[in-house]
């Protein structure tokens, strides 16, 4: 098998980027790019430790819940989760961060890379309030490169394409999931459980 071990191998079977693609990639926020920011939903989120182990985690709220406070700087709601915190235990490492910003029925999406630092500030965080709920924690995000991405891996998973989508039951529940690795464990409990708590939103914020 060959493995490419080199980027001089890399770039024989690739080539090098066109001057327009290494045009597009800014230090920071312009009018055009910034809508892209505030008008996403869901946003991924990209960590790895300092032994490079690589987390992604997925990001979602009401359309620009990242805010934009400057040109070079973002700030993202850290929500209630399942308390394991990977991305915020990375970022104390190792504060790189990259973020891929995606909007609905958009093939092109955002990425944006820099560094962050998890911030506590409740008067800072108030902007980010949903349903009356001020986060406790956020990310300071300052900005080193912002482009835009083209469509074409959304093009090839047809992923906008409402007949191509997938029904939940055709896959394991998260239920089933644990289960699996304990038998003993109750999915049919755990499942309606909770999505109980999801009709409640309990835990949303």
């Amino acid at each position: 098998m060959r493995t490419i071990r080199e980027e001089s191998e890399l770039r024989d079977l690739l080539g090098e980027p066109t001057d327009i693609v290494r045009a597009k990639i800014a230090d920071r926020l312009d009018d055009l790019t910034r809508q892209f920011v505030d008008r996403a939903p869901f946003v991924l989120l990209a960590t790895s430790s300092p032994g490079g182990t690589c987390d992604v985690s997925p990001r979602g709220d009401p359309a620009g819940f990242v805010r934009v406070l400057d040109e070079r700087t973002l700030l993202l709601p850290e929500r209630p989760g399942n308390r394991l915190a990977d991305s915020l235990r990375n970022i104390l490492q190792n504060p790189h961060v990259g973020l891929l910003f995606v909007v609905p029925g958009v093939g092109d999406t955002l990425r944006v890379n820099g560094r962050a630092e998890i911030v506590a500030d409740e008067e800072l965080l108030a902007q980010c309030a949903v349903e009356g709920r001020v986060p406790r924690l956020g990310l300071l995000v300052e900005i080193e490169e912002v482009f835009t991405h083209c469509s074409k891996a959304f093009l090839r998973a047809q992923l906008w394409d409402p007949t191509r989508y997938v029904d939940r039951s055709e896959l394991p529940s998260s239920g089933e999931i644990h289960r699996s690795r304990d038998p003993s464990f109750d999915a049919d409990a755990y499942d309606a459980e909770r999505a109980e708590r999801y009709s409640r939103r309990e835990g949303f914020y």
